[in-house]
């Protein structure tokens, strides 16, 4: 039977000053944990030195998708007070189109209240949203009083959807290239897949000039990612739904590859591990097949256990406690050598969370 874990189990205590508040001054000086799971090593290393870690063969697998200006702010036209508000999708509400948001503001904001939505400079816009019903979740759902689109809207007066424990989750103007991948083009992340902000161009074109393969595929990053695990057993966690795809030439790339086949972040294992298998001796999924090509809706939970097919490597930023990501990669490299490489990486003062430093799990 298999080992009843609890969220206890991936629990660690790190000094708040160790949690990343700016990116490095360049993307690729960001330190570098590699560890190895048939050594059981510990190496130190940069961002910098990953074409002398990786082979000509190799693969990296990068999630494309794109962080979009999610957070408005605003005033409740009713009582003057703050409001900020985080748009989630479009959606219908009794056969009306209107938007869905995860909102948040000082007392209970009624049907039919009207809110002022401010641009980035705090200075009030001719824009207004009409608070119309919520969710099941206690979403509210809203319209706006002008014809543009979501993501127009949020072009203009967005702001970058910064988790809460990076300057309380106020951005700034430079948030707006640094919170996003250098490679990013699939609109509709509202948190950044932080593994790959490490890259720049240069380095990608190097590591291709040395023969390293490179393939894409998408996971929009849903507000599940900022979700505390409420549970003790891990067996009852429920995970959100994240919108992926992984294309079919990505696919191809995957089986043609001889070497390493090393996925950038967790939301690209994420993708790998749901899309479907071609059945193996009349079986089918998790038997062995190969990958094929996928276009949908997961919401996987990966627990130590898990059998990790197509997959040989992963690079990762360091992850919360008590979070489903430091779960997956306990489930990929094992516990124990997660939890020593988190305390060498706390005692040699590496930088936490999306804004810090990475590991390299060989």
């Amino acid at each position: 039977m298999a080992e009843e874990l609890q969220i206890s189990d991936f629990d660690y205590e790190l000094p708040a000053e160790l949690i990343a508040q700016e990116p490095c001054a360049r993307r690729e000086d960001a330190r570098l944990l590699v560890v190895e799971r048939a050594t059981q090593t510990l190496t130190h290393h940069s961002i910098a030195d990953l074409p002398s870690l990786l082979r000509p063969d190799d693969l990296l697998i990068f999630n494309d998708t794109k962080v979009i200006p999610a957070r408005l702010y605003g005033i409740r036209a009713a009582t003057g007070g703050k409001w900020e508000g985080l748009y989630l999708r479009e959606r219908s509400f009794q056969d009306e189109p209107c938007w869905e948001l995860l909102a948040h503001s000082r007392g209970y904001i009624n049907e039919g209240e009207w809110i002022e939505l401010l641009d980035r400079q705090q200075v009030p816009t001719r824009y207004q949203l009409q608070v119309i019903g919520r969710t099941e979740d206690r979403h509210l759902l809203v319209k706006p009083d002008c014809q543009l689109t979501p993501m127009a809207l949020l072009a203009e007066i967005g702001h970058v959807p910064l988790p809460p424990y990076i300057r309380k989750g106020m951005d700034t103007q430079a948030d707006l290239e640094r919170y996003q991948t250098v490679y990013a083009s699939e609109p509709g992340s509202v948190a950044a897949p932080t593994a790959g902000l490490h890259f720049t161009p240069e380095l990608l074109a190097k590591l291709k000039e040395q023969g390293v393969q490179q393939a894409y595929l998408t996971l929009h990053v849903g507000i599940g990612t900022f979700a505390p695990v409420k549970v003790d057993n891990l067996a009852e966690h429920i995970m959100h739904q994240e919108w992926c795809t992984l294309p079919a030439a990505t696919v191809e790339a995957i089986h043609r590859c001889t070497g390493r086949r090393i996925a950038v972040g967790t939301t690209t294992v994420r993708t790998l591990v749901s899309a479907p298998l071609t059945p193996v001796d009349g079986r089918n999924e998790g038997h062995g097949g190969k990958l094929m090509p996928f276009a949908g809706s997961t919401g996987i939970f990966i627990k130590p256990g898990h059998r990790f097919l197509h997959l040989d490597a992963m690079i990762t930023n360091f992850h919360l406690p008590r979070s489903t990501l430091l779960v997956l990669i306990s489930a990929f490299a094992g516990r124990e050598l997660i939890q020593r490489a988190y305390a060498e990486a706390i005692r040699e003062r590496y930088r936490f969370f999306s804004y810090g430093d990475a590991m390299l799990i060989l």
